[in-house]
């Protein structure tokens, strides 16, 4: 006798997947120390940037069975913190520059888009997917990352609750990483602040580390793949900011912006913010339906991804200019 089982299809949101490229290969993030640079600045980062860009695609097509991999190049343009100069002037520079080195930008990304895209509030929803990982033997005297806005890979140094003014001083103790080998790198991470309005800002890291979720195919709202990219035919680009799309496809041959694995260029100077990113992707709950796509996809592709979020996130960091 065969069961039937039936279910409201209302009650299985399903997930919608998203095209991916083996690689997506960031050329750089640009500030407001960049622009005042000048051109030169840029100039000299494209220069220092190709040939690590070379050593990436070769290296993307390492395991997938002698196939050309699909590889896409993005850059992401600060416009969170600082409001400088406008897209219908540093969008060109920025592509002209990248172009003398002989690369090319297939999708251009405003970081005001990590937080906000096309009125979801991403930030605020991969705060919401946290998962603290508290160390073994802690007791819960530390507030959770939803009062304090700190992420931290490890148990830090805790006061006791109570004091006594005659008691003798406690002795130190130092900070510990869960997952340290024999030694410890602790680090705590802050997530955001509060403007004067209470509002919250959020940190470079935690934008960071949704930008990477974003490349990774793994944000979802309601099941719809969000921060996607509009493609980008007019040859100019507005005056403000807020007129242009979160993310841009400037190429039209390009292959998918998000990817099984990501690789950013970058200066030595980022490489204590992307630490702090790996801490915030190993304690966040990514959307399951998501994550078992892509897993799936990758390893019929016989290219396999780790199972760690983490672990499919790579950087080259070169020395400072």
């Amino acid at each position: 006798m065969t069961e039937h089982v039936f279910r409201e299809t209302t009650a299985e949101p399903s997930t919608r997947s998203v095209p991916l490229s083996h690689l997506s290969l960031e050329l750089g993030h640009l500030y407001m120390e960049d622009i005042e640079g000048g051109p030169e600045r840029l100039r000299q980062h494209f220069e220092r940037v190709r040939p690590w860009v070379d050593a990436a695609r070769a290296d993307a097509a390492v395991g997938i069975r002698g196939r050309s991999p699909r590889i896409s190049t993005c850059f992401l343009i600060d416009d969170y913190f600082t409001r400088f100069s406008s897209p219908a002037e540093l969008v060109p520079l920025v592509l002209g520059e990248a172009a003398r080195a002989g690369l090319v930008i297939d999708y251009l990304a405003r970081e005001s888009g990590c937080a906000v895209a096309d009125k979801v509030p991403l930030a605020e929803s991969i705060a919401q997917r946290l998962v603290e990982s508290p160390p073994p033997g802690t007791y819960g005297l530390r507030p959770p990352v939803s009062e304090t806005g700190w992420l931290a890979n490890g148990e830090r140094v805790q006061r006791s609750r109570t004091s006594r003014a005659m008691s003798a001083a406690a002795e130190w103790r130092p900070p510990r990483e869960t997952a340290a080998r024999r030694h410890s790198i602790y680090l705590d991470v802050e997530l955001w602040d509060h403007d004067k309005d209470g509002r919250r800002t959020w940190s470079c890291p935690f934008l960071a580390a949704v930008w990477q979720l974003a490349r990774l195919g793994l944000l979802r709202n309601e099941g719809e793949p969000v921060l996607s990219p509009r493609p980008w035919s007019s040859g100019t680009f507005p005056r403000e900011w807020d007129d242009m799309p979160p993310l841009l496809q400037l190429n039209t041959a390009a292959a998918p912006f998000s990817a099984y694995r990501t690789c950013s260029v970058l200066p030595a100077r980022f490489l204590p913010v992307e630490h702090a990113v790996r801490v915030v992707l190993d304690q966040t709950d990514v959307d399951s339906g998501a994550l078992r796509q892509i897993t799936e996809r990758s390893r019929h592709e016989g290219a396999s991804v780790p199972d760690a979020v983490a672990d499919r996130v790579a950087y080259v960091f070169y020395r400072g200019l």
